[in-house]
This record gives structure tokens, C-alpha cells and sequence, in this order.
């Protein structure tokens, strides 16, 4: 019997190629990802989030300074604190995962490593197209419809 390269998928897409849609559980949201939209089953529908604590999926990185709801424009502004000496770091809506309203806290589904070595948060730029290219480009490379252990990204 020929054994089967776990690295080839047999009979399946790659959902990388096929636009992103991902095919596991736990894979992309419908539809490719969308670093500007906060995630319809995140449960948002408008909160004020300003004050939540804001957990990575490795740790708490801090707490919500602001908020953006606007349509294809949202955002956190998360204050870190002590974490990156006190600095703030901008998420696009679209990182946010779920929302705990009654524990007050916001799951992104990103590790505390991506979120320090993204583009650095500046408040005087933070509206300027470019920058927000910049990371939403990051953020959307750094997506992967693909399991923690799966085939690395090329």
C-alpha cells in the first residue's frame, strides 16, 4: 500500500488558492478575510467595548482605549500597559473573534507575538490610508484558514 505525503492534500482544494474561504473548522470567516469588519458571529451589534480587556489567544495584552462601528472601517484601539511599555496598539475589527459582555473581555484570534510586531500604532496617523493598507495588509497575511499545525504559510 503507498503511503500518503501528509504535506499533499489529496482530493481537496487548498484553501489558500480557492480565495480564502478555508475549508476546517475553525477556518476563515465566510467569504475571505476582512480586517475592517468586525465577524457577525463575534457578537459586537454595537457594544461600547471601551474598557474591555482584550485577551490574544496566548494572554491578555491590555484594555480597549476606543472603538471604531463604523461600516467597513472598524477598529480597537487597545492601551497595553505594562505589556509593551505602556503603549497602544490599533486591531482591525476583523481580529476580534468573540465578545464575553458579562466577563467584559474581547478574544482576538491573534498571539500576543503577531500583535507586538505589527505596524506601530500612531495616533496622528492612524486615519491615513496608507498606514491603515499597512495593517490591514499585515493583519490579513498574518490570517490563516489553515490549523495551528498545519503546512506552513508560503
Amino acid at each position: 500500500m503507498d503511503r500518503l505525503d501528509p504535506h499533499t492534500t489529496h482530493g481537496t482544494t487548498d484553501p489558500m488558492i480557492d480565495g480564502g474561504q478555508g475549508t476546517v473548522a475553525g477556518g476563515a470567516p465566510a467569504g475571505a478575510f476582512d480586517p475592517w469588519r468586525y465577524r457577525d458571529e463575534a457578537g459586537i451589534a454595537s457594544a461600547d467595548l471601551v474598557g474591555y480587556k482584550v485577551e490574544a489567544t496566548d494572554g491578555s495584552i491590555g484594555k480597549i482605549d476606543s472603538a471604531s462601528h463604523e461600516v467597513n472601517d472598524s477598529y480597537l484601539v487597545v492601551d497595553t500597559g505594562p505589556w509593551i511599555f505602556g503603549k497602544k496598539v490599533m486591531l482591525p475589527a476583523g481580529t476580534v473573534s468573540h465578545v464575553d459582555h458579562d466577563e467584559r473581555k474581547v478574544y482576538v484570534d491573534r498571539e500576543k507575538d503577531q500583535i507586538k510586531a505589527a505596524p506601530e500604532y500612531d495616533e496622528s496617523s492612524h486615519a491615513d490610508p496608507a498606514y491603515r493598507d499597512k495593517l490591514g495588509g499585515y493583519y490579513g497575511e498574518n490570517y490563516s484558514a489553515l490549523p495551528p499545525d498545519g503546512p506552513a504559510r508560503v
